[in-house]
């Protein structure tokens, strides 16, 4: 079902927009995407600020639920090309909710050094936070059920859609 909010590809101009502003000739700037739906925002936005310091992260065993969860897609390995000790790290998702899989986005970064600081934009903001995680960059704000989910999708063309799922 779509959410007539939801325009993703002109939610994700507006993020693109806000960022560039913001961080255009930012030294040390790395963009980091939580797979699946943050990292395909990671891979348009690094190269609409013409950044090639781009890594990825799945934080699959880094939630502090996955032994109540466990383990809902594949696991990809992290992938972290360049020196994250002192960076500044642009950390990108698709959708902020409770600030779990942000805080263990985090916790992954610290795995392979210290950043000098740590962003996070968001496609959408749901609200429902359970830990104090809040985004410096975000497109919308939606407030839906605690049964439903957002979805973030890519078309072959790499085009962005949401719909929004019943959990």
């Amino acid at each position: 079902m779509t959410h007539p909010e939801l325009d993703a590809e002109n939610l994700y101009q507006r993020l693109e927009r806000d960022v560039k502003a913001a961080l255009a000739g930012a030294p040390r700037l790395a963009v980091v995407g939580i797979y699946s739906g943050g990292a395909w925002l990671a891979e348009r936005l690094s190269k609409s600020l013409d950044i090639s310091a781009l890594g990825f992260v799945d934080v699959s065993f880094y939630r502090d639920d996955y032994g109540s969860r466990g383990l809902k897609e594949e696991v990809r390995p992290s992938q972290m090309p360049f020196e994250v000790e002192g960076a500044s790290i642009l950390l990108v998702d698709d959708v902020l909710y409770t600030g779990r899989t942000t805080r263990a986005a985090i916790n992954t970064l610290f795995d392979y050094g210290r950043p000098g600081k740590i962003m996070l934009a968001a496609l959408v903001d749901r609200g429902g936070r359970e830990l104090p995680i809040a985004a410096d960059f975000i497109a919308a704000n939606v407030t839906l059920p605690a049964q439903q989910t957002l979805v973030l999708q890519r078309a072959v063309d790499g085009q962005f859609s949401l719909t929004v799922d019943h959990a």
